[in-house]
């Protein structure tokens, strides 16, 4: 099996991407300090504990496993940290990558996929959102990644790494095996927020402004299921070893859900009552942000196939009752 290091390994979108590289025939060793990831997560390949900020760690690492790849998750994600401390994401996000890098140059590594976001986006000038769009990121989060993916394809120019950066938009759902899932702490995500609404472990879920120009009022965004999330750095991987080819990617499902049709499919599905309440709108974040995903679909001959909205809610659903350690 050959092997595939996955820094950021033990988190949400990383523990399902190990799990699918493993059943492509990959070996992942994540790679992760857990501080945000979880040891329950850990099934799949080999576990070396490390910060992507630990140069001599990272080192280390690549000696021992020799990785073929990287795929690099590990990031700070709260939008809202991310604007009361953004010293952390810079530190995080930006320097961490640096140090990656540094260590993949130094072990002659040539491969990596990036977990970038739509946050580099900011405000959408048009719908749906492609990759050409201008980059005018709203937050410290979406200037780190941003920063990233320039760092990226200057190393790509200067040293011939190759990269895939693949923008997200909304990860949602859960292994259908139920397996894993998503558990962040503290949660800042509207499905789990609003499961966790419904079964009475938080007393109510805030809605964030009612007046977005949008058909209801509240935000619209573009999920996609974890898994077929997965599925695509599975396949973006094989495209750079097989094209030697650098590439960007939107990876979302070109339809979008409001926060509302979220909430009333948790409530339709749970069977249960969300309590809600309501709150000024958020400056920093968008009305409105689906993907353009063509470029995806066309590169690597792929295409969401779990990310209607009932699959994704009841996954998240069955994870939440059934399997949250």
């Amino acid at each position: 099996m050959l092997p595939i290091l996955v820094v950021g390994g033990a988190g949400y979108i990383g523990s399902h991407i190990s799990k699918a590289l493993f059943e492509a025939g990959y070996f992942p060793i994540v790679y992760d300090n857990l501080s945000k990831g979880h040891s329950w997560a850990l099934k799949w390949g080999a576990f070396f504990e490390g910060d992507i900020r630990d140069e001599a760690r990272l080192e280390s690492a690549f000696k021992t496993y020799e990785p073929l790849a990287v795929i690099h998750l590990a990031s700070l994600i709260d939008l809202r940290e991310s604007v009361s401390n953004p010293l952390s994401f810079y530190e995080v996000n930006l320097f961490g990558t640096q140090c990656l890098l540094k260590a993949m140059l130094s072990s002659k590594t040539r491969y990596i996929v990036f977990s970038s976001t739509a946050a580099i986006y900011g405000a959408p000038q048009g719908i749906p959102i492609a990759e050409d769009h201008p980059k005018c990121p709203m937050n410290a989060y979406g200037k780190t990644k941003w920063a990233a993916e320039c760092m990226l394809e200057d190393f790509s120019k200067a040293y011939g790494l190759c990269f895939a950066a693949l923008r997200y938009f909304n990860a949602s759902g859960a292994d259908e095996s139920g397996e894993i899932g998503e558990a962040h702490d503290p949660e800042t995500h509207l499905i789990p927020l609003a499961i966790q609404a419904a079964f009475g472990k938080r007393e109510k879920l805030t809605i964030f402004g009612t007046d977005h120009p949008t058909p209801d009022g509240t935000a619209v965004r573009d999920y996609i299921h974890v898994s077929d999330l997965a599925t695509a750095h599975v396949k973006a991987l094989k495209f750079l070893m097989g094209h030697n080819r650098s590439f960007q990617a939107n990876l979302g499902t070109g339809a979008g859900y409001s926060v509302q049709e979220i909430i009333d499919a948790v409530s339709q599905i749970s069977g249960k009552r969300i309590p809600v309440e309501l709150a000024p709108r958020r400056l920093e974040e968008s009305s409105l942000l689906i993907a353009d995903c063509s470029r995806a679909m066309r590169l690597l001959d792929w295409k969401p196939v779990k990310s209607d909205l009932t699959t994704i809610v009841s996954s998240a659903i069955n994870w939440h009752l059934e399997a949250v350690p």
